[in-house]
């Protein structure tokens, strides 16, 4: 028969241990999740390394001021170049060209009634048509 002032034992530190554990886990964790959101958040990311302006001395059949732009554009895989022509001026809706060079530079751009041609500082060269530009592609 056990006296109602009976002293129960104290509990075992295995629950507490088991707690911290959990607890240190979770902190871990949460480090791990917001470094991933901290590297998902920067990538993709885009970069206007050179834009030229179509001069006013040429003038195309959609009577609307066009641009091109170099885009250099970086992903957790590594980078890439791309080429945009268009009238918007943010850059996001247009022509794009994918090109296979490290230039982030141009040497020139030279705006002709047929196109649009680019020379790098590489000594590549890229020349594209009217037809892929006007209209508000």
């Amino acid at each position: 028969m056990t006296s109602p002032l009976a002293v129960e034992p104290p509990p075992t530190a295995r629950p507490n241990r088991s707690r911290r554990l959990k607890g240190l886990g979770l902190v871990v964790l949460g480090i791990a999740l917001g470094l991933a959101l901290s590297v998902a958040a920067r990538w993709p990311r885009s970069e206007v390394v050179y834009r030229s302006d179509q001069p006013a001395s040429v003038a195309y059949d959609d009577d609307a001021k066009h641009l091109l732009a170099l885009v250099r554009r970086s992903a957790l895989l590594g980078e890439s170049r791309q080429i945009f022509v268009g009238r918007d001026p943010s850059v996001s809706y247009g022509h794009w060209v994918d090109i296979d060079t490290s230039a982030d530079s141009v040497r020139t751009t030279e705006w002709t009634t047929s196109g649009v041609r680019v020379l790098f500082d590489t000594g590549h060269e890229l020349f594209i048509p009217v037809k892929y530009f006007i209209g508000g592609r």
